[in-house]
């Protein structure tokens, strides 16, 4: 067996998933957290799973959620990690306005929950918290590790009770825990209801002879959008280093949502305000008008630095789900 373990909670999301493959990589045995469905919910980790039955496997699933406090301390009892990823979350933002009491026992107390365990069952391990630039809400960009928090969403609240409960248990106990504040981080396995996997996949539907309108909200939101295989190594970094600390992880270049659709259209042809129309209903009730990270910081002591912006990650999406139109003919 690897002498690293890891366990990631939200292993069958888009950062979940893309962290299992890196870690395997390197040779880590993982362990993942996934919520018991009656229907399959593990597509994005599909090609990384290996049957227990196998010799040797090196990933490992179990069964829990985070407002499971009992069951959070038993598996890190049982799995004896060394390193923890606590990425599980309710994490649209749009959807915290309707579910706020649930988004802050997801996030907010999850994660106490999640900390706890490791204090209580005494497990050496390092711990990283997956905060978001959503934190920073109204403070004016660009954005660091020492800017102001002005949350403006419930989601935003609840990752700011996360934040200072990691801070928290680093300096009250002593456990190794590190938040890596990460600005917006798409890809082609980014949930379908979030703005920039909506823009491509509609994008594609539309170049292949569909159509519908795409709907969207806040056009003019700028936001700090990066490749998030290329984010989770940083989360990898930052539980590398001797002394826990909080990063923020960002390209430092900003784009507003309708440059972002003109871009994803163009890629297939097609002008975005043919196909564009607003909907008020998704406009937030408070909205973050700018997110832009200064990531000088990360690139200073973990070395790391984004490489691909939001142009060209709008033509990675778009060409990915085009493919994925040619598989379900």
């Amino acid at each position: 067996m690897s002498s690293k373990k890891a366990f990631i909670t939200g292993v069958t999301g888009q950062d979940g998933s893309y962290l299992a493959e890196l870690l395997l990589e390197k040779g880590y045995e993982v362990h993942g957290l996934i919520r018991r469905s009656s229907s399959f919910n593990t597509a994005r980790i599909d090609h990384i799973y290996q049957d227990p039955h196998s010799p040797n496997p090196k990933l490992f699933l179990h069964f829990g959620d985070l407002t499971d406090g009992v069951n959070m301390t038993n598996l890190i009892h049982q799995i004896q990690p060394t390193e923890v990823y606590n990425l599980g979350a309710q994490s649209h933002v749009q959807v915290s306005f309707t579910m706020p009491q649930y988004t802050a026992q997801v996030d907010a107390v999850g994660s106490v929950a999640l900390l706890e365990s490791i204090r209580a069952s005494g497990v050496n391990c390092r711990f990283y918290q997956a905060s978001t630039s959503e934190l920073y809400g109204s403070t004016p960009p660009p954005q660091n590790e020492l800017s102001v928090f002005r949350p403006r969403s419930p989601y935003a609240a609840a990752k700011l009770m996360a934040f200072w409960s990691t801070l928290n248990y680093r300096e009250a106990y002593g456990v190794h825990a590190t938040n890596g504040i990460l600005f917006n981080h798409e890809s082609p396995r980014r949930g379908e209801t979030f703005v920039t996997r909506k823009i491509t996949r509609a994008a594609a539907r539309i170049a292949t002879g569909s159509r519908e309108k795409l709907y969207l909200g806040n056009l003019e939101a700028v936001r700090d959008w990066g490749y998030a295989k290329e984010y989770v190594e940083s989360m990898w970094l930052m539980l590398q280093q001797d002394i826990s600390d909080d990063y923020v992880v960002a390209t430092g270049v900003g784009a507003t949502v309708r440059e972002f659709a003109q871009a994803a259209f163009e890629q297939v042809g097609l002008n975005y305000k043919d196909h564009v129309e607003l909907d008020k209903r998704y406009v937030r009730p408070t909205e973050v008008d700018a997110l832009i990270g200064n990531p000088s910081k990360a690139a200073r002591v973990l070395g790391w630095k984004a490489k691909t912006h939001w142009k060209a990650l709008a033509k990675l999406m778009v060409e990915a789900d085009l493919e994925l139109l040619k598989t379900k003919q």
